[in-house]
């Protein structure tokens, strides 16, 4: 992003990691294996980067936290609301690419 502030710059990343988080929000349909299939991360994935980050800067988050945060909601209610038991294929594609992960 050649001739853009870092400031700006991080203003953007930090609108496009919101409107992220707000889609996969509103697409509980898509399960979080299908996610790791397709593109090698997930919402826990997403939430992990977000409690890794704010650990480099001394900030205290939990993990219960940054998957509130990803989740829009405490990650055992959204697991109950919307995660499916994987099917046998996406267990079996997900062990197969688990060693990329």
């Amino acid at each position: 992003m050649d001739g853009i502030d870092e400031t700006t710059r991080t203003e953007l990343e930090a609108a496009v990691f919101r409107r992220l988080v707000s889609h996969l929000q509103g697409r509980t349909d898509v399960q979080n294996i299908d996610l790791m299939n397709l593109a090698g991360f997930c919402r826990n994935c997403l939430s992990n980067w977000l409690k890794d980050a704010a650990d480099a800067r001394g900030l205290a988050l939990g993990k219960d936290q940054s998957r509130e945060h990803v989740y829009g909601m405490p990650y055992d209610e959204w697991k109950a609301r919307h995660q499916s038991e994987a099917t046998p294929e996406q267990a079996a594609a997900f062990a197969a690419k688990a060693e990329t992960h």
